[in-house]
């Protein structure tokens, strides 16, 4: 029997779905714009953890896994050295080692992952590494797994060794050696008896978004009637599995089932098109807790696996642009003010305040979508890495009004919204054919996550890509505010 040539990834693919290892080789899946930015950051994490023991021999990456392996057993013979990227093949199962700990009485694995948590699924990714290496005859001393101190708080310079935390796994990667050779035999015998032509029948489950979303749901649900329990928003997926093993897929077979009141509504006003939900009280409450001046404001914000500035944590968000529509006064035109900030600004987060406090300067009601990222996410950390600035951002907070509350509490709902109350929903549902008010018409920048990827990839691109990538993201943020604009309009005209 031919044997599945099988490398790291590949294994942990197929402890999540083995069906996966087949789609990847029979209908290979493009990467999307958000696994192409996780890749990177574990890229740029992986390349500095390199540093933690100190000078280390690097091989280079050649698509020859040979070449590598070649390199990497002449490296060990100049023990103790440290290798980095150390190349292994076994039997046709294939590793690379983030850092190889070479002693001249064995070796350590270290495995470096860019998340602030042990996920179960780094253990068989570094189990496997064990399987290949002591089949090689090696002394395997340690087993590690590498990941990011979310506590770490950066100071002027970056402390790697408290960046990173080190934790010994090497009893539970010995734990699993049974099981990876099960595996790998398993895994040898459905590729073999799976051709191009003998697509596996595999059922979807749970292990579709554990540990991943897998890139494939889309393909494998292909065929199931719309809408059905997986678009339902909001409910747990164990629970939509449940529903769905039971035989209940289409909405018209949860008609009658004992769900939250939120699901049954989703589900009542899809069978049965009802006309909107408009509680009128708590609309009006909305209206009359306003003052002039409206500031209608949004931010957008980028993440950091490493931080980036002084005072600020793995993976905080930071703050980099808003836009501003403004009211001044009843009946007043309305003005739009925005800021976006340089991508080499390395006081980005001062700069940001300081200027939305200075647009911000009267005490008029903060309109935003969602208070939770604005207040808690943004505001309060602000505050925290700048104590001259709380006075002003405790005054900001004071006046924020959450437009999302009407939505998210379905005291306005329209079948349209499907169950969500994002904004991306929201809107088209408020506004349906009005292509000012469609994401989708946008040229460059159409979400959250884009806009936070675009920001982080300025440095790498030319002016002109820069100039191009900067009016996409004014573009996309200015729309953001004006969205909430007409949902304030909105707001007027039914409360009449």
């Amino acid at each position: 029997m031919n044997k599945t040539f099988l490398s790291k990834s590949k294994y942990c693919k197929c402890v999540q779905c083995e069906k996966i290892l087949w789609l990847d080789k029979y209908k290979p899946n493009k990467l999307d714009e958000t696994n192409e930015s996780v890749f990177e950051t574990g890229r740029k994490v992986g390349e500095l953890a390199k540093e933690l023991f100190g000078d280390y021999n690097d091989i280079p990456y050649d698509e020859n896994i040979n070449i590598r392996c070649e390199k990497t057993e002449k490296l060990l013979k100049d023990a103790p050295n440290i290798i980095t990227e150390a190349s292994f093949s076994f039997n046709n199962n294939f590793c690379s080692v983030d850092i190889l700990k070479n002693d001249a009485d064995g070796v350590e694995i270290y495995e470096v992952k860019s998340s602030t948590k042990i996920k179960d699924i780094y253990l068989d990714d570094a189990a496997y590494q064990y399987f290949v290496l002591t089949n090689l005859g090696l002394n395997v001393k340690k087993v590690c797994i590498v990941y990011i101190n979310n506590e770490y708080v950066r100071g002027k310079e970056l402390n790697i060794n408290q960046l990173f935390i080190i934790e010994d796994i090497t009893d539970k990667a010995i734990e699993k050696q049974d099981e990876i050779k099960t595996n790998i035999d398993f895994i040898n015998d459905f590729m073999q008896n799976h051709k191009e032509d003998s697509e596996p029948d595999k059922i979807i489950g749970k292990f579709c978004f554990d540990p991943y979303t897998c890139d494939y749901w889309d393909y494998c649900t292909k065929d199931l009637p719309k809408p059905n329990v997986f678009d339902i928003s909001g409910m747990y997926k164990s629970k939509k599995f449940e529903k769905y093993y039971e035989g209940k897929i289409e909405f018209k077979d949860l008609a009658n089932e004992k769900l939250n009141p939120k699901y049954a509504e989703q589900i009542d006003f899809e069978l049965n098109d009802r006309e909107p939900k408009i509680v009128k009280e708590a609309i009006k409450d909305i209206l009359d807790s306003l003052k002039y001046p409206l500031y209608f404001i949004d931010y957008e914000a980028c993440q950091y696996a490493i931080p980036e500035y002084e005072g600020t944590k793995p993976y905080q968000q930071i703050p980099f642009q808003y836009s501003l529509h403004i009211i001044e006064n009843e009946g007043s035109p309305i003005k739009h003010k925005e800021f976006l900030a340089e991508a080499d600004d390395e006081n980005i987060i001062r700069n940001f305040a300081e200027s939305m406090i200075n647009d911000l300067s009267e005490d008029g009601s903060v309109i935003v979508y969602n208070r939770t990222f604005e207040e808690k996410l943004v505001n309060n950390k602000i505050a925290e890495i700048y104590p001259d600035l709380k006075e002003q951002i405790d005054r900001i907070n004071s006046n924020i009004v959450d437009l999302m509350v009407p939505f998210k509490d379905r005291n306005y709902y329209v079948k349209e919204m499907e169950g969500s109350y994002s904004i991306k929903y929201v809107l088209p549902a408020l506004y349906p054919d009005d292509p000012e008010l469609d994401y989708s018409n946008l040229e460059l920048i159409h979400r959250g996550d884009e806009a936070s990827q675009a920001f982080l990839s300025l440095n790498e691109k030319t002016l002109k890509e820069q100039e191009e990538i900067r009016a996409g993201l004014l573009e996309y943020c200015k729309l953001d505010t004006y969205a909430m604009v007409k949902i304030w309009e909105k707001f007027k005209e039914v409360r009449m």
